[in-house]
């Protein structure tokens, strides 16, 4: 790909969770990102030692990452990446992109006629936004700049891997993540599956 981005600054944070899971982090930070935004990369684990680094791509989702909402699975999702990859090494990238890419109020918006009966991504079409808005190319520049041309990819959406593999980012395996249900996300999750061909087993969860 023709722009590349560069590392800016790392720093060591340590992680702790909710449910007393904790581990250290070396955050990476970047200069030259095509969006302009701010997001950051979390070596998680023996990194340096992966010969192929397990990577989540992880949207920003402010009420599910910070205050649990049960109407995603977005949560349990982060909670459990940074668990899986620290076994193995590699790195969760953190995307700035709230609401599939529509920003913070539009969700709640969207959330709203989701209340009415459309499914996710009608909402956010409904609103004149796009169903899905993210776009993965600041997430190849973030692999490329880390050294990471090559990955193990964990994640049920198959949008990822094909747009990572258009930018020059080889996905050696597709790890699924875990499969996170209540009755809040249900209807969520469905459409996931339904629509963006999400691969999440739903049927073997109770």
């Amino acid at each position: 790909m023709s722009e590349q981005a560069t590392v800016r600054t790392n720093v060591r944070i340590p992680l702790k969770f909710g449910d007393g899971y904790h581990t250290d982090a070396q955050v990476f930070t970047f200069d030259g990102l095509v969006d302009g935004q701010e997001h950051v990369a979390l070596a998680l684990g023996r990194y340096t030692e992966a010969e192929v680094p397990l990577v989540r791509l992880h949207s920003e989702c402010l009420t599910g990452d910070v205050f649990g909402s049960a109407r995603c699975d977005c949560g349990p999702q982060l909670r459990d990446a940074v668990e899986q990859i620290t076994k193995v090494g590699g790195y969760l990238i953190y995307l700035r992109q709230e609401g599939r890419g529509i920003g913070l109020y539009n969700k709640l918006d969207a959330y709203a006629l989701q209340d009415q009966g459309l499914n996710t991504y009608e909402a956010n079409e409904a609103l004149g936004l796009p169903s899905d808005g993210r776009d993965y190319t600041a997430a190849a520049q973030i692999l490329h700049a880390l050294g990471a041309p090559e990955i193990r990819l964990l994640s049920n959406n198959p949008d990822k891997a094909r747009q990572l593999t258009l930018r020059g980012i080889a996905v050696r395996d597709k790890v699924p993540t875990g499969v996170f249900v209540t009755a809040s996300n249900l209807r969520y999750l469905q459409a996931k599956v339904a629509v963006t061909g999400h691969l999440i087993a739903l049927n073997s969860a109770a």
